[in-house]
């Protein structure tokens, strides 16, 4: 897992955008451009104009980077000026920042920089929601693998926006031994010996359904459990037999059929994370609104 899987985002450095934020920018303008905007250009060349992004909903603010991306590659001419903080709580109808400069690049950029705006604000929005479900319980609400294709670290970022953690960012930087690796490799024991044998610098990880399972990932030396879908009694007896265990305790993460409803009961049984694949899965963009106002000549 990575680093951010126990440290809750509270300073800028904690919040900082992804690498391929650029290429994420260009992709998305590339898409909507392509050889280029055909309606803009019917706006008069030398036009200005201004204009005003709101929120119809009360939500959490997330995505500025990427607006401002936007408009420095499709113009270093506009100016955009915030009035929102990143991850800060935003109520219906107010101002979120201002843009000012060419009419045609504020015309072109409008639906690239609202739909990440409101994108990442979503799935901040959303995480905030479960996070305050375990406020006062040493509990991490974590995501998972299950991101739009080629939003993952964007994605990410807006869940540690909202407060959430990090379960690994792919494949390449955790270790998660699942039934069908277990499977092919033949046990618990003979997968976690081949994670440690390939000498890989990261947490092993085991998903177990069952105490028996548990035991024999504790016996191996795993970092860390997946408790797949244990009801709440099996989640306290996982808790007990993982404090007594003589090779533990370690890390327990429960995940599977996770509700609002069900999160605290399931925090409070005493595992460390509670991993929930809707955060990024399923995906509800807030509503947002850019009013226009452009000068009367060119």
């Amino acid at each position: 897992m990575t680093q951010q899987h126990g440290t809750a985002p509270r300073t800028t450095a904690e919040l900082s955008p992804p690498p391929d934020l650029a290429e994420q920018v260009a992709r998305a303008l590339a898409e909507d451009v392509g050889a280029g905007d055909l309606t803009a250009a019917l706006v008069p060349a030398g036009r200005r104009g201004r204009a005003t992004v709101i929120t119809r909903e009360a939500a959490v603010l997330c995505g500025r980077p990427w607006v401002d991306e936007v408009f420095r590659q499709l113009d270093p001419r506009v100016s955009v000026e915030w009035e929102v903080r990143e991850g800060a709580d935003i109520a219906p109808s107010q101002r979120l920042f201002r843009v000012a400069g060419p009419a045609r690049s504020l015309l072109t950029g409008e639906r690239t920089a609202l739909n990440f705006l409101q994108t990442l604000s979503g799935t901040a929005t959303t995480t905030r929601r479960w996070v305050e479900v375990v406020a006062g319980l040493p509990c991490r609400v974590l995501d998972t693998r299950k991101t739009l294709p080629g939003l993952r670290l964007a994605q990410k970022y807006a869940v540690r926006c909202g407060g959430g953690g990090n379960h690994r960012k792919g494949l390449y930087d955790g270790i998660l031994v699942k039934e069908n690796h277990i499977m092919a490799a033949g046990s618990i024991a003979a997968a976690v010996a081949a994670a440690r044998n390939a000498g890989a610098s990261v947490p092993v990880e085991v998903e177990v359904e069952t105490l028996d399972e548990l035991r024999e990932a504790l016996d191996a030396g795993a970092d860390m459990a997946l408790l797949d879908e244990f009801s709440l009694e099996q989640l306290r007896a996982a808790v007990a037999l993982n404090r007594a265990h003589a090779r533990g305790p370690m890390k327990l993460e429960a995940s599977g059929n996770v509700t609002l409803e069900t999160l605290r009961p399931i925090a409070a049984t005493g595992v460390d994370f509670v991993s929930i694949g809707s955060l990024t899965k399923h995906l509800r963009a807030i509503d947002l609104s850019m009013r226009f106002e452009f000068d009367a000549s060119a």
